[in-house]
């Protein structure tokens, strides 16, 4: 059999055709590195709950002349959130949940936690709980109530679209507490009446006194409401906007709004002879015509308004 000969040109060019190949395979296999590395992710390797205690057990005395001493301290962990790549360094976000017993933390009071960056205690004196407790949470002031708190802590997101990441949720503590009746956030009229004035068409545009078809009703001694027409038109106009008088005939004194701009028709806080750029703006006007009822309530210095 004749052997098989390769001449030196065919040398060269399979030494050529080899090193291509070699190169080839190598850049292959750098792709795949890279695109591993590329892949490479972020795992929660777990955390603890936090552990929440409190100052007090069992009730915490809420009494008026007590207004200024500590009522409570809650005091928690860092849940130590751990990664893949080490302990977390973000910043942790803590919320402050309290609710009635009984509720698991579902209902609407648990919506309205008290939120912190980072720290891991809180005090509140008598009458800040006080007033979280009548105010905020919205609790029957004079009557006794179990109420449940709790901590949940969880990295906050980077966009608001973003969900809140590893929420972990402490344990519970068990109190019973009994809100006394809080100062009313806004001092409600002395007179024990309250009119609507305004420039809106149906109000008499601005005129001053008013009919009596624009006194308010007083409910209680915080609370007043009134139903009346309106005739509409554009919110950020003085021809439609309004504003709350305790003496009719009088524009001594004024109930209003911080900023015309920015408090919707629909209702918000409101405050007394405001000065300052506070709560010296009147009220907006609705933008379609309408029959509106309107509940102020001074206890918690909000105006609500309802299309009826």
């Amino acid at each position: 059999m004749s052997p098989i000969i390769i001449h030196k040109q065919q040398s060269q060019n399979m030494k050529k055709f080899l090193a291509i190949i070699l190169f080839t395979g190598s850049c292959l296999l750098l792709t795949v590195t890279s695109c591993k590395k590329d892949e490479a992710k972020l795992y929660f390797n777990g955390g603890t709950a936090p552990v929440l205690t409190g100052s007090v057990s069992d009730s915490i005395p809420l009494q008026p002349a007590d207004s200024t001493n500590t009522a409570v301290t809650f005091n928690w962990t860092n849940p130590n959130y751990n990664f893949s790549n080490g302990v977390s360094s973000l910043d942790v976000t803590y919320y402050l949940q309290v609710d009635t017993a009984g509720a698991n933390f579902t209902s609407i009071y648990s919506k309205k936690p008290i939120a912190f960056n980072s720290d891991l205690s809180t005090t509140f004196t008598v009458s800040q709980f006080n007033s979280y407790l009548g105010n905020t949470l919205g609790l029957a002031l004079g009557q006794t109530h179990n109420i449940q708190v709790r901590v949940q802590s969880f990295i906050s997101p980077y966009t608001p679209s973003t969900p809140a990441a590893v929420p972990l949720n402490s344990n519970v503590l068990n109190y019973s507490v009994t809100p006394y009746i809080p100062p009313p956030l806004v001092e409600p009229p002395s007179s024990g009446q309250l009119f609507l004035v305004g420039g809106d068409a149906k109000l008499g545009g601005w005129a001053n006194p008013v009919p009596g078809s624009q006194q308010f009703t007083q409910v209680s001694s915080t609370e007043y409401t009134l139903t009346i027409a309106l005739s509409g038109g554009d919110p950020t106009s003085g021809s439609d906007q309004y504003l709350f008088l305790p003496v009719n005939g009088s524009w001594t004194n004024k109930y209003a709004c911080n900023n015309t701009g920015s408090q919707p028709f629909s209702g918000g806080s409101f405050g007394y002879n405001g000065g300052n750029n506070t709560y010296n703006a009147n009220f907006p006007g609705p933008a379609a015509g309408g029959t509106y009822k309107f509940d102020v309530n001074f206890q918690n210095g909000i105006i609500t308004v309802t299309k009826q």
